[in-house]
């Protein structure tokens, strides 16, 4: 390798400290993960995952709270409204952070309030119905749907959520109906699916494959352009009915912080979760639940945020969808 030339050598010593700061910035004092939504969803397990890795990489404690309700809206004002100077942090995803600025008109916070921090993880949704629920394949579900127009209840983790948004498309492009049960997160939602109380779900999944697997709950069609590795012959909803030609819809997480959060801090945390997602043991644990390691820059998370809500702004304006926001 050429020596460096002298002008190059004498930049050096200013590049390197910079670039050094960038990598060791610290909270150096409790910082919470806000959770937008109930315990024992993906949004969950991400937050607790992220919160372990970075109290054990910063020496401090780095605490999660669950805030749920109002489709995820509730927790991310509480982080748009916290001091921006790292120490509050969101555990987001697709709800909050893209669909909910088309969907809900009087939504109390913008996108610009929020500076996408690092990926998580990102995968597919499934749609599940109970393994007691006489339905084994799309057409028998199809059929079931439109034999019974508006008596079949489907259950989501809050309004305004991807668990929400994909079966209203959906239902739109079979031309049936069916009645929305919102919960808390994915959590309540998968104990009323257990029991039976709802009709059918689509899920992160990363939040529901432990059931399949389990042979609780029957996983009908993935909502991705191809089948997932975790469930191969589970078929991708497009390829099962001519109506689903064009259905595809992926999910994915991430943290976020308040906008004027100093941008050395968010590169350092970018760093800190990028190198969880690196490990073997994450990728081996990410696709045990069905998902692949979100690996970005803050710049690409931004990009990928940009493009999605214009996406489901599409999505949202062509189904007619407006909803009050709490």
């Amino acid at each position: 390798m050429a020596a460096p030339t002298r002008r190059a050598a004498l930049a050096l010593p200013l590049l390197i400290p910079a670039a050094a700061r960038a990598q060791s910035w610290r909270p150096g004092q409790t910082t919470r993960i806000i959770v937008p939504a109930a315990p024992g969803g993906t949004t969950d397990i991400m937050g607790r995952l992220c919160a372990q890795h970075l109290t054990a990489r910063w020496g401090t404690p780095v605490v999660v709270e669950n805030r749920a309700g109002a489709g995820g809206t509730i927790g991310t004002m509480e982080v748009v409204r916290a001091r921006a100077d790292g120490t509050t942090l969101l555990s987001g995803n697709i709800g909050p952070q893209a669909i909910a600025y088309s969907l809900f008109r009087n939504l109390p916070y913008t996108a610009e309030q929020l500076a996408p921090v690092a990926g998580q993880i990102r995968g597919p949704n499934v749609l599940v119905v109970n393994a007691d629920t006489p339905v084994h394949s799309m057409t028998e579900f199809a059929a079931w749907l439109r034999g019974n127009p508006g008596r079949i209840s489907y259950a989501s983790t809050g309004v305004g959520q991807s668990t929400h948004l994909t079966p209203v498309w959906m239902l739109q492009l079979l031309k049936a109906e069916a009645i929305h049960v919102p919960f808390r997160g994915s959590g309540p939602a998968q104990v009323e699916m257990l029991a039976g109380h709802v009709g059918f779900l689509v899920d992160n999944l990363t939040g529901v494959i432990e059931h399949i697997r389990s042979g609780k709950l029957r996983a009908l069609a993935v909502t991705s352009a191809e089948r997932s590795p975790q469930l191969p012959d589970v078929p991708a909803a497009r390829e099962t009915l001519p109506e689903l030609a064009q259905f595809e819809v992926n999910t994915w997480f991430g943290l976020f912080a308040p906008a004027a959060v100093p941008a050395e801090a968010i590169r350092s945390i970018n760093a800190d979760i990028n190198a969880l997602l690196d490990t073997d043991e994450t990728k081996q644990r990410f696709a045990a639940l069905g998902g692949v390691p979100l690996r970005t820059t803050p710049e690409e998370f931004a990009d990928l945020v940009r493009r999605e809500t214009e996406k489901w702004g599409g999505v949202i304006r062509k189904e007619g969808l407006q909803l009050d926001a709490g």
